[in-house]
């Protein structure tokens, strides 16, 4: 009987989300229309969400002015973004566990890293451009982009689990990489997702600028960047949203597999 309860009331909750999360957007759509039908020139009255909308349509069926289809965009700006961030979940979170567990490791290459860390990855655009070629200049700026969130979080996730635990351990006869394995990675994990969670959206940003700047013909940056040129604000607004929307459903994505993996983590609720 308490299960059932239990299940009832997740179950209102989430279809109360659901509704309150829908009529949110149907708020902010109904104010985007009058605000873009409020211009007197009909270059901005093309930015109402209408307009948005068959313009997305229009491009997934006939395409571009170059007859590029807005799921062959998508498709070739997910993948740069997929492979680029994968790389990046590789290579910061070993490395951040490295120096989270060896401080030595990240006091002498501090000098090093802390200076690149702080250089827009932005910046590295026309250096990229110069060095190299096609996909591996996307997967390079995405790598930077999103490597050193990962890689910070990292670190920080391993030294914020508390010390107390590993004692503990310890006094059961846990040896050192019992330690590591049974205590401080899994209490470091939900800081290296929220890491994957920030380095996601940060290498979006470098690949939707990368494309803009780049010479290949897809890419949603690319459409972007080509309706920028014609004045086509629908088109550029159509981008934009499709990045939105894409960006929130691998958020989501990321969200359910924590859910599923820290199921011993209790929320805060007021």
């Amino acid at each position: 009987m308490i299960v059932m309860v239990s299940g009832r009331t997740l179950l209102r909750t989430r279809y109360k989300t659901f509704l309150l999360g829908t009529l949110f957007l149907l708020i902010f759509l109904l104010i985007w229309q009058i605000i873009a039908m409020s211009f007197p020139v009909k270059f901005l009255r093309d930015a109402s969400p209408i307009n948005v909308v068959y313009t997305i349509v229009e491009l997934t069926v006939k395409g571009d002015v170059e007859g590029i289809s807005l799921l062959d965009h998508t498709i070739a700006s997910v993948t740069r973004v997929l492979v680029g961030f994968s790389v990046a979940c590789v290579s910061a979170v070993p490395l951040g566990i490295l120096m989270g567990l060896r401080k030595e490791i990240y006091e002498s290459s501090k000098s090093v890293i802390e200076p690149i860390r702080f250089i827009p990855p932005i910046a590295w655009i026309p250096l990229a451009i110069l060095l190299l070629t096609g996909f591996s200049r996307y997967i390079f700026l995405i790598w930077l982009g999103a490597f050193f969130p990962i890689l910070v979080n990292t670190i920080a996730g391993i030294k914020r689990v508390n010390p107390v635990l590993g004692e503990v351990a310890k006094s059961f006869g846990a040896n050192k990489r019992q330690i590591v394995s049974k205590v401080i990675l899994p209490g470091s994990l939900p800081e290296v997702v929220a890491g994957m969670r920030v380095g996601l959206g940060v290498g979006w940003m470098c690949i939707m600028a990368a494309e803009m700047v780049g010479a290949e013909v897809t890419g949603i940056g690319r459409l972007i960047f080509k309706g920028a040129q014609l004045l086509q604000i629908d088109v550029v607004i159509a981008g934009m949203t499709v990045i939105g929307f894409i960006g929130l459903f691998m958020n989501e994505i990321i969200l359910l597999f924590e859910k599923r993996i820290f199921k011993w983590r209790r929320e805060i609720k007021v």
